[in-house]
């Protein structure tokens, strides 16, 4: 097993939420908001923004995009799915810090059999649902059609 380490994106923050972010609606919600450091899901991320949208300039949306774009190009190049988007709010600077995460695999025979499996839905959920574990190219689209539609677009400068 390989294992990388990487910067803690939330030193010296004040970080009020986090979220874990897939891109996926299954299983994505945390019902246990309460208490302090706890890390919400793609679903509350949603429910959240119907009454509080986080807003992001044109420039820094972009540079979302591109970033998000040129990390999976990268991971679904080297067949790598299942990551995510840590996003943290941070309340004092009026900010979000966000980083790609998680453990990281391959889509190797053992996934794309139980990618098969769910889809079939021989062992219980409903068929034809999409499921969780996906090739690494659909996981790069759903991924960056999720992360360019949950943050909205405002203009840089107010005329």
């Amino acid at each position: 097993m390989d294992l990388m380490v990487m910067e803690n994106i939330f030193f010296k923050r004040s970080i009020s939420m986090v979220y874990d972010l897939k891109g996926s609606a299954r299983s994505r919600y945390n019902s246990d908001t309460t208490g302090t450091n706890k890390v919400l899901l793609d679903m509350n991320l949603l429910e959240t923004l119907r009454t509080k949208p986080i807003f992001l300039g044109s420039k820094a949306k972009r540079s979302l995009e591109r970033a998000v774009w040129n990390d999976t190009s990268f991971l679904a190049s080297v067949d790598v799915m299942d990551y995510s988007l840590l996003v943290g709010v941070d309340e004092e600077r009026k900010e979000l810090v966000v980083g790609i995460i998680d453990f990281m695999r391959q889509y190797t025979w053992d996934k794309q059999l139980e990618t098969l499996v769910k889809a079939s839905g021989l062992l219980g959920g409903p068929k034809h649902a999409s499921p969780t574990i996906i090739s690494p190219k659909q996981y790069k689209k759903r991924f960056r059609k999720a992360m360019t539609t949950y943050f909205l677009t405002v203009p840089d400068q107010w005329p």
